[in-house]
């Protein structure tokens, strides 16, 4: 997600017409994909068949036997396919002509406004009728990611001086009465862009922390750049939080090189962390999938298994919800940001909304003198189109552990997946004061919301470990469960507001979830429910 800092951004509008493609098929035509997908490539330039590229797509199988089926059927089509014993899905891959073929539809390349050059098929493929008795679904065939990077302050920020301190932050979420400080716990973030150790001590000694614990990252060291502030802000928002705490970074960039995306690589950058650093807190704020509209539930299969494996082994993931205000699929589309908003930009961050995700939103954060919580709101900036984001997910069912809240929006019933499921600061206005490229600055955004999380269950684990209880793994259950029935109220409820979907309002809601941590008593109510064995 992008750190946003109230940078003045002007957009052009430009019109264009979608023609769509008139794709061969073997049992009838293929249906054109709409919504915002077909806006993508609407808003694309079409460079034509992809003739020599590599190309993925994902299938839902109808049980867990190895798809033989499927296997000799690739095979006879020069493609293979990528399965594990106890998967429920399976990916096919091969060259973009065999796969266009084995599919019955066109597959072209495409080239964005900036340059970014990604494979797609504008009809959605069918299951083959061969095998309509071990494939139960197919995905989208599309190559397009998005790299979102955080972008340095041209103007000064109006926010309380010196803005939120590592001291401010901990009294404001009452992390304090723990008397922990992530000792033993180890935060991976994932991340575009490297980091800056003399920036580090010297925002350690500024605050009088002790020095940051800093792991050799993974996937080797990021580049330096615009992205590289984002790293900045994460690694010193979890150490403002749990100081004591071991820091890792991911370098994404390893495991997206070249033009495409594929969601294989994102379980296999989830996968890599999981084996090096088991049972361990990640942070996520890059944005690496496009919104949920344009894909189905059977593409992020690859990484919501690869994510249930990582939390079995006790690591917890937070995820920024994004800084669109609800607007997320309008991210999707490079210099279109000045045009009227439309049904068709609302969606979600598809790796946040993941069931087994806990999706962080954001907000405005008044404190007193001394850091003593006030009040919050929800963050939003309706000029800029900007805010917490969250929504009603579009490809995922509602996950057990929200069956019980209630949602307008989906029809009052659990059909669908509800985010935000927590939220904390992000409004730049209230925001953190951070070190980064040798200077001061003040940063926000859902960027900085997901690390602070991260940092809090670095302190939630410590103390649980401390005293009879046992690392948090998947949060949601535990959060949802908490709210429900803890024994003092471990959140504050932020009612006030809304982004530019919805509307904050007493209990969930879909912009700031079940709302910002009291820590301490969080922690005393999870540690309640592990000993209680429930």
């Amino acid at each position: 997600m992008r750190l946003w800092m109230r940078v003045l951004m002007f957009a052009a509008a430009v019109t264009l017409v979608l023609c769509a493609q008139r794709a061969p098929t073997v049992n009838g035509e293929a249906p054109l994909i709409g919504g915002p997908y077909a806006r993508l490539l609407a808003h694309a330039t079409d460079l034509g068949p992809d003739r020599g590229g590599h190309v993925q797509l994902v299938v839902a199988l109808g049980d867990v036997a190895r798809p033989q089926d499927l296997i000799s059927w690739a095979a006879h089509r020069e493609l293979t396919v990528q399965w594990a014993p106890g998967q429920d899905w399976a990916i096919i891959d091969g060259g973009a002509d065999k796969v266009a073929d084995a599919f019955g539809v066109a597959v072209h390349n495409y080239r964005t406004g900036d340059g970014h050059v990604f494979y797609a098929a504008a009809r959605q493929p069918g299951v083959p009728s061969s095998l309509r008795g071990q494939v139960t679904d197919v995905g989208r065939i599309l190559g397009y990611g998005r790299r979102r990077v955080a972008k340095p302050p041209i103007i000064p920020l109006d926010v309380p001086d010196p803005g939120l301190t590592p001291t401010l932050m901990v009294t404001a979420y009452d992390v304090t009465p723990l008397a922990a400080t992530g000792k033993g716990q180890t935060i991976a973030f994932y991340e575009w862009g490297g980091y800056d150790t003399t920036d580090l001590d010297a925002y350690a000694t500024h605050f009088k922390l002790p020095p940051f614990n800093i792991a050799p990252p993974i996937g080797g060291m990021p580049p330096p750049g615009d992205a590289s502030g984002e790293t900045m802000m994460d690694l010193e928002a979890a150490h403002a939080v749990a100081p004591d705490a071991r820091l890792v970074v991911v370098n994404a960039n390893t495991y997206f090189p070249g033009n495409n995306f594929a969601w294989s690589q994102v379980a296999s950058m989830f996968a890599a962390v999981d084996h090096q650093y088991p049972g361990v807190v990640w942070s996520s704020s890059i944005g690496i999938a496009p919104c949920d509209q344009m894909i189905k539930g059977v593409d992020a299969q690859p990484a919501e298994s690869a994510l249930e494996t990582a939390e079995s082994h006790g690591t917890s993931a937070f995820d920024a919800s994004g800084d669109t205000g609800g607007l997320e699929c309008k991210e999707d589309l490079q210099g279109q940001w000045g045009t009227k908003p439309s049904p068709q930009d609302i969606g979600l961050d598809s790796i946040a909304s993941l069931p087994a995700m806990t999706d962080v939103g954001g907000t405005t954060l008044s404190t007193d003198s001394n850091g003593v919580w006030l009040s919050e709101e929800t963050w939003v900036d309706y000029p800029m189109q900007q805010g917490t984001g969250g929504g009603v997910s579009a490809i995922y069912n509602r996950p057990d552990w929200q069956s019980r809240l209630s949602v307008a929006k989906d029809s009052g019933n659990p059909l669908h997946r509800l985010t935000p499921d927590v939220a904390a600061v992000a409004d730049p206005d209230t925001g953190m004061v951070v070190r980064a490229d040798h200077s001061w600055d003040i940063v926000g955004g859902t960027s900085l919301a997901a690390p602070l999380w991260a940092g809090f269950a670095a302190v939630i684990n410590e103390y649980l470990t401390a005293n009879g209880g046992h690392q948090l793994g998947n949060l949601d259950p535990l959060l949802y469960q908490a709210a429900a029935s803890g024994a003092e109220p471990a959140f504050h409820d932020v009612s006030l507001g809304g982004n530019n979907v919805d509307t904050a309002g007493p209990g969930y809601d879909l912009v700031t979830g079940l709302g910002t941590p009291d820590v301490a008593t969080l922690a005393h109510d999870i540690l309640d429910i592990q000993k209680a064995g429930r």
